[in-house]
């Protein structure tokens, strides 16, 4: 069972990191600035989208408080 474990983990990190090494002798870089590159910016977008969550949930919020529903005119 180790064995098949350490032969997929083998097969992973050569061809997954196969991806960045090309990718930086195309762009003539080193591979690990390119692995850091898609680190940072996995962090950036799943922190993108909770920043405009939290400003849409503010916005709605100030528009609730601005504009309040009345049922009738004599609620004025």
């Amino acid at each position: 069972m180790t064995q098949f474990v350490s032969n997929i983990r083998y097969f992973f990190e050569k061809h997954g990191f196969y991806v960045s090494s090309r990718m930086a002798d195309k762009l003539g870089m080193r591979a690990k600035n390119v692995r850091l590159f898609f680190i940072y910016a996995s962090f950036f977008t799943m922190g993108a989208g909770f920043i405009i969550y939290l400003i849409l949930a503010f916005w709605l919020k100030l528009k609730d408080l601005i504009y309040t529903k009345r049922t009738s005119v004599f609620d004025l």
